[in-house]
């Protein structure tokens, strides 16, 4: 090995060791990497920054955006409402949760497809009285497994494709993933739903502030608008948008008080006493087009300049043993109270005639500006773990249309795909599916700096003839092997190594690797890249090699082994199913 091979195996090999060791955050390991790359002079000064300009970062970071945009708009929980109400079995719910989680998954980020989808479990878990971790665990491999069908749905397939177009100057398209993909997908949803036995019932054992306050009570009001689709229709026709999770205290109209039968006529101008979950009542108030109490923020700009925030009244609040109406909390302070939880108790006055008590939890909406004093003026404590949707504008449309726009130019190769998405996440900001404020929250910068600082690093290999000789050193011990057996053995190495590496990671080392090795071999390198892909994509072994298994191992209760429990046997037919259908899609000679 020459001077410059052994340098830049020594760079790769400790940031894999100071990976696995798991103490630092990757983005800081992948830029002390780059850093030490470059003091050892196997990345040029001038290379040192070429990842950040490289279009992986821009894709990844446009798609959790447009992704985040998506989930905002609420559709996908809507429509399931909708459309499937009274699914009650535990094969059915499975089947419709991973069925939607694997499709979206294959146009946005697979952790936000799931994201979006995670209430909906817990909705289906509370309906039935089952465990959320029987949903969870196969939803978060579900996700694995929908983003191997387009080159947009997970990380590795963005940079499998890239690394092929420098090899052959033809990058893999948008769903020259799809046959395989697809596949795979259809195989794993099917073992996932049959064999959901292998995951453990558990409970959070470490639930969330919102949790351990059992918030079921939230007490808001709506006013019916004038030319709403719900004006001379029954109260029992907005209710049932809240599925069964809110109800009606009462409806005010002008100065009556009606009692809130499910058969009473609404008309414009009626207030509705509402009461139910926070996400229950987002439901209603969006859906139906209600018109939440309050009023429009003047300091305001622009949307984003406007937040709604959930806070504590603190036993030395200034707060207890007084209503919103004595406070003059609008006049005073231009915020809008939006809601009130009282554990244990069933509001029936008007929102701004409840008298506040320490233990109270409040919506408040008002500018980014005024609501920080006042929290600290009153001794409020905020709740930072939910992000509190209600009392925002959306648009449901609006997103679905922007993503539909960018695959279809992306698909009919009239840009390219960083090009594509970086203009629908601009459109997402421009339309206001998304506020200004919650962009930079949407974009996952750590690893966007990962994926930038890795870029060059990864590329020693290359520039040094490392990939080249560990190919040569694969191909020596796969010399006798047949092709399905060569290729077989790439995808377990990948699959192997991404439980304890970021998935984008184990691609930038692994997939130059596999092009060497297969040309060493004298074979088509697409099955070996493919293969590279799916075995990154495939982590069921651990929670912490994707964020999708990081993102449900609190909520389900999850311990580390319960992974292997699932995923092995998952792992093993992945394996089984992907090295034929690779062999037939992308044959090797």
């Amino acid at each position: 090995m020459t001077t410059h091979q052994i340098l830049a195996f020594g760079v790769i090999g400790l940031m894999m060791a100071v990976f696995i060791w798991d103490r630092f955050r990757y983005d800081v390991v992948a830029c002390c990497s780059l850093v030490l790359a470059v003091a050892v002079g196997i990345v040029p000064f001038d290379k040192a920054f070429s990842g950040f300009s490289d279009d992986i970062v821009i894709i990844v970071g446009s798609a959790l955006i447009v992704s985040a945009g998506v989930a905002r708009s609420g559709i996908v929980d809507t429509t399931i409402k909708r459309f499937f109400p009274n699914l009650n079995k535990l094969h059915a719910q499975l089947a419709l949760l991973l069925i939607v989680v694997a499709v979206l998954s294959a146009f946005i980020k697979n952790i936000g497809a799931l994201a979006i989808m995670i209430p909906v479990a817990f909705q289906f878990a509370r309906k039935t009285g089952r465990s959320p971790s029987l949903y969870l665990m196969p939803m978060s491999f579900a996700a694995l497994l929908g983003g191997l069908m387009t080159q947009i749905g997970t990380s590795p397939n963005i940079v499998v494709s890239r690394l092929r177009g420098e090899i052959t100057g033809a990058p893999f398209t948008m769903f020259d993933f799809t046959p395989v993909g697809a596949t795979l997908t259809l195989v794993g949803i099917v073992f996932l739903i049959f064999f959901h036995w292998l995951v453990p019932e558990r409970q959070n054992e470490n639930p969330s502030l919102e949790e351990a306050l059992d918030l079921k009570n939230y007490f808001s009001e709506a006013t019916v608008v004038e030319g709403s689709s719900f004006e001379g229709k029954e109260l029992n026709g907005i209710l049932q948008l809240g599925d069964g999770e809110v109800v009606a205290t009462a409806i005010l109209r002008g100065h009556s008080r009606l009692s809130p039968f499910p058969d009473v006529l609404l008309k414009a101008g009626d207030t509705i006493l509402l009461q139910g979950r926070p996400e229950a009542l987002d439901r209603v108030v969006s859906n139906a087009k209600l018109k939440l109490s309050g009023k429009p923020i003047p300091e305001a700009k622009a949307e984003g300049d406007v937040t709604s925030i959930e806070a504590v009244v603190s036993s030395e609040s200034m707060l207890i043993g007084w209503s919103a109406r004595q406070l003059s909390l609008w006049n005073r302070r231009r915020i809008n109270l939006l809601a009130v939880s009282r554990h244990g108790h069933r509001l029936t006055e008007r929102l701004s005639e409840v008298t506040l008590r320490a233990g109270d939890v409040l919506v408040l909406q008002g500018s980014r500006r005024n609501l920080p004093a006042f929290l600290q003026e009153f001794s409020c404590l905020p709740l930072a773990q939910r992000d509190i949707m209600l009392g925002r504008p959306r648009r449901a449309y609006v997103p679905l249309l922007i993503l539909a726009a960018a695959m279809a130019v992306t698909a009919a190769g009239m840009v390219p795909v960083s090009v594509a998405f970086f203009c629908a996440a601009l459109a997402m900001v421009v339309f206001r599916a998304i506020p200004l404020a919650e962009v930079y929250k949407a974009v996952d910068g750590p690893i966007l700096i990962m994926l930038a600082a890795l870029i060059p690093v990864s590329d020693t290999l290359r520039t040094s003839g490392g990939s080249d000789l560990i190919a040569g050193w694969l191909g020596h011990f796969a010399a006798q092997m047949p092709p399905f057996g060569a290729l077989a053995l790439i995808l377990i190495t990948a699959m192997a190594v991404t439980p304890f590496l970021n998935n984008a990671a184990t691609v930038l080392v692994m997939a130059p690797i596999a092009a060497s090795f297969a040309q060493a071999l004298g074979y088509r390198p697409e099955a070996f890249l493919m293969a590279v892909a799916i075995g990154a994509g495939c982590d069921f072994l651990t929670p912490i090699g994707h964020q999708c298994n990081t993102l449900v191992f609190g909520p389900g209760g999850y311990r580390f082994s319960d992974y292997p429990r699932l995923g092995l046997p998952l792992s093993f037919i992945i394996v089984l199913v992907s090295v034929p259908a690779l062999l037939h899609v992308w044959p090797v000679h």
